[in-house]
């Protein structure tokens, strides 16, 4: 099992395993359909996107915070 301190590292690469595995393929069958070698496509774009959402959520994740504390109230 991984520590409890890196927390915030395992919820980033699970959100953007989850999240660009959901988009690229929505935005694959968007753009192509349903034609023939669209998984191979797919897991193309899927990478792609993994590689830009991992790093951009670890750096954007304190910038969130702060803007969800400004608009929450206790």
């Amino acid at each position: 099992m991984i520590a409890k301190k890196y927390t915030s590292f395992v919820f980033s690469f699970f959100m953007a395993l989850l999240m660009s595995g959901i988009m690229s393929l929505v935005i694959s069958l968007f753009n192509l359909g349903l034609v023939d070698g669209i998984a191979q496509r797919w897991l193309h774009a899927w990478v792609f996107a993994f590689s830009v959402a991992l790093p951009t959520i670890i750096a954007v994740t304190p910038l969130v915070r702060q803007l969800v504390a400004k608009v929450v109230r206790d």
